[in-house]
């Protein structure tokens, strides 16, 4: 509910932190990573789809500060007293510890002022994390180190300092860029919508702006060249590639009358298009966006990791006044006391814990999105992991949707086949019904033209009639025959997977066209996947036993539950889960509403254009079969990759905490400040790198 707050409150602003770009929020605020306040990187009056990756100049700083303090830190390690009695030689001179402070100190404010910034930062909302604690270390060794300088007892942390800053700088530009990179699918997505397209103005073709373009307009897309906008063609034919918006490899023949999707790339025919709606409307801004809010949800495993990092947070800084006052208050120097205190916090920084998750987020959510897996709800996609039982809709999911004449039969021998497809598709010219729509395209194929009809009329639930050439013509299902007790021939067979209707010419029963619904070729692999995961699969439909029990038993699915009402599916949802089942349920997100709001996981399927099913948390663009089962596997692959990188983020710190305190400093073994600080980054780089590997 927070979430579906928080969307109707979008703003069209895009706000994300210098400092870790994966974060994007549409209102300003604070990261909760580090921080440090986001900056705006799209305004909310700007139109135009605009590349989320604006962060290049935060990375060029976080590289410019490296290489500054990398040339400082030669001159500060040699002349400092522990790196010359290291190497055998003595290198003072004259104010040279002034130096060294001078040096030191431009080091400490320029390189470690991210770091500072976020101390304060993270103060203010008073919610310390990672730069608090890399900001608290560094502040306590400078204090310490400039006591030194003018006049306390003891030795100097300056060299510790400037390395623990260079490696702390270094490990957050390698970070970033990796950080980046998890995020690059969802650039690469917004990369997708051309920013010129050729519009077609009084016989003139013109270049515009893409976010210009409004609906109705009529735009010209050349061989090669990615399509503009959404829309309906025109005029021309040719295959589109629509892999990087669907998931669907093989390029699609798209003609006249033809939907296409606004970045999907032109073959080798030229084609003009009907615009639908403007830029931000299209389907591509809707998958950008629906991807955008999916990376910012957070899930239960988010606030898992989240809960764990503050904890973590508050354990170093307990842990490192604890190792201090240890070791001082057992005889060792402050200088040693100091130097144990700053590694343990370092090393206990839960930079790699706060990145485990959001960086899956990132790679997963936008690799989902380029393979026809929309996800709307995190916390859905990450418990498919868990599903035990999928229910499918028949229609358009198993089956292909679409009614195809399958066979046309006469009874009177004066009237052959033809006659009875070109009075049927008189009738059925002005219905969207599915069964309309397989009569109509039997006419096409055949060249029938279709002839006008009059005095239509809507026989409720049986059919439809009209005059067509001064026939009275009826196109009605077997039901009405029987109850107006009209008799079938003999010859009359039809299939249990087909849909029947019947002609009646002058009250005379004229002959029948069956219609059938093709099961998907990818419907049996994707129930024999489910099966082998050990999944059940259920089919749930409006239609009759036969056709239900027909379909079932050819795909091999555990069972059927038939002629249900969609209110009645919700029902059938609540029975399963009431028998422990966690349960998925597909539809076409309208319909089935109901039913998908119940099921433990709502999976909308529909067509590619069509992607505002509110009730479901995932949306298969495709409505591909396999695509449901790709889903459950990239779901656990998903969930395998966030507990790794939990389990690393914790799990190095049982190890490298007590290595930090000092533990085995009687067995000579000690980190040091530098030491900690490469291990931190180190860890911070394997989670990374880790989501990185993450793929369909």
């Amino acid at each position: 509910m927070e979430h579906q707050q928080n969307n109707n409150q979008h703003t069209g602003s895009i706000y994300t932190c210098p400092m870790h770009p994966h974060i994007i929020r549409d209102a300003p605020g604070k990261c909760p990573l580090c921080g440090m306040k986001l900056e705006l990187v799209r305004s909310a009056d700007d139109n135009a789809i605009e590349k989320p990756n604006k962060h290049t100049g935060a990375v060029a700083d976080f590289k410019k500060r490296f290489y500054v303090v990398l040339i400082l830190t030669i001159p500060i390690m040699l002349l400092s007293n522990m790196i010359q009695q290291f190497i055998g030689v003595n290198w003072q001179f004259s104010y040279s510890t002034y130096i060294l402070f001078a040096l030191s100190s431009v080091v400490f404010f320029y390189g470690g002022w991210p770091f500072l910034n976020g101390l304060m930062n993270e103060a203010k909302v008073k919610n310390p994390g990672m730069m608090f604690l890399i900001g608290f270390a560094i502040t306590i060794a400078y204090i310490y180190s400039v006591a030194i300088v003018f006049g306390l007892q003891g030795m100097d942390f300056f060299w510790e300092l400037t390395t623990l800053i260079l490696i702390m700088l270094l490990g957050h530009w390698i970070e970033m860029k990796s950080v980046a990179g998890a995020s690059r699918e969802l650039e690469l997505l917004v990369q997708l919508m051309p920013s010129d397209a050729h519009m077609v103005m009084a016989d003139m073709v013109h270049d515009v702006k893409t976010e210009t373009l409004k609906e109705n307009d009529i735009i010209l897309v050349k061989p090669g060249e990615k399509v503009a906008a959404d829309g309906i063609i025109l005029e021309g034919e040719s295959y589109l590639n629509e892999s990087m918006l669907t998931g669907e490899s093989k390029p699609v023949q798209k003609v006249k009358g033809d939907k296409v999707i606004a970045g999907a790339i032109n073959g080798n025919g030229a084609i003009a298009i009907t615009v639908s709606h403007t830029a931000k409307d299209s389907y591509l801004s809707q998958v950008i966006k629906l991807v955008d809010d999916a990376q910012k949800s957070k899930s239960k495993t988010q606030l898992l990791a989240d809960n764990a990092a503050k904890w973590l947070t508050i354990i170093a800084l307990v842990a490192g006044i604890a190792t201090f006052l240890f070791w001082f208050l057992t005889g060792q120097t402050i200088a040693f006391a100091m130097e144990r205190m700053v590694t343990v916090i370092v090393i206990c920084c839960p930079h790699a814990l706060g990145l485990a998750v959001p960086l899956v987020v990132a790679k997963s959510t936008a690799l989902s999105a380029k393979n026809g897996l929309l996800i709307k709800n995190r916390t859905a996609f990450e418990n498919s992991r868990k599903i035990t039982t999928i229910v499918f809709d028949k229609t358009g999911t198993l089956t292909v949707g679409k009614f195809q004449v399958s066979k046309v039969v006469s009874f009177q021998k004066d009237l052959n086949e033809n006659e009875i497809i070109r009075l049927a598709s008189a009738l059925e010219q002005k219905s969207e019904h599915p069964i309309a729509t397989g009569i109509l395209q039997k006419a096409n194929d055949l060249s029938i033209s279709i002839p006008a009809a009059e005095n239509f009329n809507a026989i409720t639930g049986k059919g439809v009639e009209a005059i067509v050439d001064d026939k009275n013509v009826l196109v009605v299902s077997p039901g009405y025959l029987k109850e107006n007790n009209i008799t079938i021939p003999d010859s009359f067979k039809a299939n249990d997977t087909e849909t029947i209707v019947f002609v009646i010419i002058n009250k005379v029963l004229g002959g029948y066209i069956a219609l059938s619904d093709e099961i998907r070729s990818e419907s049996s692999e994707a129930i024999k996947s489910l099966k082998a995961n050990k999944i059940k699969s259920i089919l749930l439909t409006g239609d009759n036993n036969k056709v239900a029990k027909s379909v079932s038993d050819t795909l091999g699915m555990d069972s059927f539950i038939a002629e249900v009402l969609p209110h009645e599916k919700l029902e059938k949802i609540k029975e399963l889960q009431s028998k422990g089942e966690f349960v998925a349920m597909t539809g076409d997100g309208v319909n089935d509403a109901p039913a998908l709001a119940q099921a433990d996981i709502g999976i909308a399927v529909g067509s590619g254009s069509d992607i505002a099913a509110e009730t479901a948390g995932i949306i298969l663009v495709n409505s591909n079969p396999k695509d449901i089962v790709n889903l459950i596997l990239f779901g656990k692959a998903t969930y395998r990759k966030m507990i790794q990188n939990l389990a690393w983020a914790t799990g190095y710190n049982v190890i490298a905490l007590p290595l930090a305190a000092g533990v085995f400093y009687n067995w000579g073994i000690l980190l040091s400040p530098a030491a900690g600080a490469v291990l931190m980054t180190v860890s911070t780089l394997i989670v990374a790198i880790n989501a990185s590997l993450l793929k369909i």
